[in-house]
């Protein structure tokens, strides 16, 4: 359901749950304008993402008729063990969905890359298009500063919600934002490359949410920066799943497995929010004992211990 991209520019390759291509120098902190003055009167949405609004709702109505989106967090229907958890971790950390340098074009051959993960605090802020109203930002606020407040405890990473010099923006925006997303994403990532920008244009509605993830020239595999953008169009649990998946996906859990259960990194839409499975993952990719640029090899002997642990299974 939930389309998520991880890119590494400049020339940027983007993926489903994706992990990207070239590499991005640093760049100075940029300032976050407000999209609209504080307190202004939101606009009422265009033709278009008053369609898209009815359309996202639906969608949720169906799945959850289904008995999808799960919110529980996975129980006694849905056991796994070390082994399950040192397979998918390998599955989801390693492995990208697209090719790099592709853009959304082609999917990756299956090629084992590198661990990436942040290294230094990881600073999150929020910002909302021109038709979000108060009560929308405020809830929206509430929802991801919950959220990154649990994600610190779970990896033991400096993990915080920052309006000063942020590095991990998280954008709700319409379809009517188009040119403001686009112009943000320039501010925030001066040198971002065209092919990045160009998928913004016209996103296809299969597209719900996305993050792309920029690392440094000399550190290819240790993020610096990223961008989460979610469609403000989204009903209210797609829209906190967008908040989940996301943020955990630029954290460094890049890729989708059909294997993993109870997982919200799997596209068969069962689990809304972050599992307990899920919280293991990023517990294990945040260990001490985990260096970013890692390969699947080197770290296959440390995660099943670390699955272990994490599981109560000690060696």
């Amino acid at each position: 359901m939930r389309r998520t991209w991880n890119g590494l520019a400049p020339a940027c390759a983007l993926a489903l749950g994706i992990a990207g291509c070239g590499l991005l120098a640093p760049v100075d902190p940029v300032p976050i304008p407000p999209a609209r003055p504080d307190g202004a009167t939101a606009t009422e949405p265009s033709a278009k993402s008053a369609s898209l609004a009815r359309y996202y709702a639906q969608m949720q109505n169906d799945l959850v008729a289904r008995g999808l989106l799960r919110t529980d967090g996975g129980g006694v229907d849905t056991p796994f063990g070390p082994d399950d958890l040192a397979r998918n971790f390998e599955q989801i950390v390693f492995f990208d969905e697209y090719r790099a340098g592709a853009g959304i074009s082609e999917r990756s051959a299956g090629e084992l890359g590198r661990l990436r993960r942040w290294a230094g605090p990881v600073r999150v802020s929020t910002e909302f298009g021109l038709s979000a109203t108060q009560e929308t930002r405020a809830r929206d606020n509430q929802d991801v500063a919950a959220y990154v407040d649990r994600l610190a405890r779970v990896t033991s990473h400096p993990i915080s919600v920052q309006r000063t010099n942020p590095n991990f923006h998280v954008l709700f925006m319409s379809a009517d934002d188009t040119e403001l997303l686009k112009t943000r994403l320039r501010q925030i990532v001066p040198n971002i490359d065209a092919n990045t920008l160009q998928i913004f244009d016209d996103l296809p509605r299969s597209i719900h949410c996305l993050v792309v993830a920029f690392s440094g020239r000399n550190a290819p595999q240790t993020y610096t920066q990223a961008i989460a953008v979610i469609r403000a169009e989204h009903s209210d649990i797609v829209r906190r799943a967008c908040i989940h998946e996301e943020i955990a996906q630029g954290l460094g859990l890049a890729n989708d497995s059909p294997e993993a259960r109870p997982s919200i990194f799997n596209d068969d839409d069962e689990f809304a929010l972050l599992t307990t499975h899920d919280e293991l993952l990023l517990r294990m990719l945040y260990d001490p004992r985990m260096q970013p640029g890692m390969t699947a090899d080197e770290a296959r002997p440390i995660t099943r211990i670390i699955a272990r642990e994490v599981t109560g299974r000690v060696l």
